[in-house]
């Protein structure tokens, strides 16, 4: 049973057809979307600003979602994939972002959609990551475009099969496509 957690007067609200790992920690003012799935040791920390996650969205294994007290919240759009051990601390993702394994983004960054975080990256405060850019470095620095549509496949592919993986946990007789 994952572990939910008031705080403030804010209880966390999770979506439709949501898939919590035991181990994921959600605490105060934190919305979720239908559709996602919050993976093992992962945890989202609402407790001194608000994170909005839309739909569709898989945030994956011990990734840490937090914010500055009275001056950076957490947006995510939909149908975005947060990889493995990623850290977002008050900044926004918007639709089909995705965010590779290791990632750091901090407060005040927009990652636009379509866009792609190489593993590893770290998007210092106040970068701005336009529509379909791949970024990659520590500090983040732009490597080139990517075409939107294929972006906009991979990253809806990535987010379904999450969603697919997801029902493993839920129902043993979900097919393995």
């Amino acid at each position: 049973m994952p572990l939910i957690i008031p705080v403030r007067g804010f209880d966390p609200q999770i979506g439709k057809n949501c898939f919590l790992a035991e181990n994921a920690v959600i605490i105060g003012d934190v919305v979720i979307g239908d559709d996602c799935s919050v993976w093992f040791n992962t945890v989202l920390r609402g407790d001194v600003n608000s994170i909005r996650i839309g739909n569709c969205v898989n945030i994956q294994d011990g990734s840490v979602l937090h914010t500055l007290y009275q001056k950076s919240t957490i947006e995510i759009g939909d149908h975005v994939s947060i990889g493995h051990n990623v850290t977002l601390h008050g900044c926004k993702i918007q639709d089909y972002a995705l965010i590779g394994m290791g990632a750091v983004v901090m407060d005040d960054a927009v990652v636009g959609q379509g866009a792609i975080v190489a593993a590893g990256s770290v998007v210092l405060s106040r970068t701005q990551i336009g529509p379909n850019e791949l970024w990659g470095g520590a500090p983040a620095k732009f490597i080139k475009m990517v075409e939107p549509e294929k972006a906009r496949e991979m990253n809806i592919k990535i987010a379904h099969n999450y969603l697919m993986y997801s029902k493993w946990y839920t129902d043993p007789d979900q097919p393995t496509e």
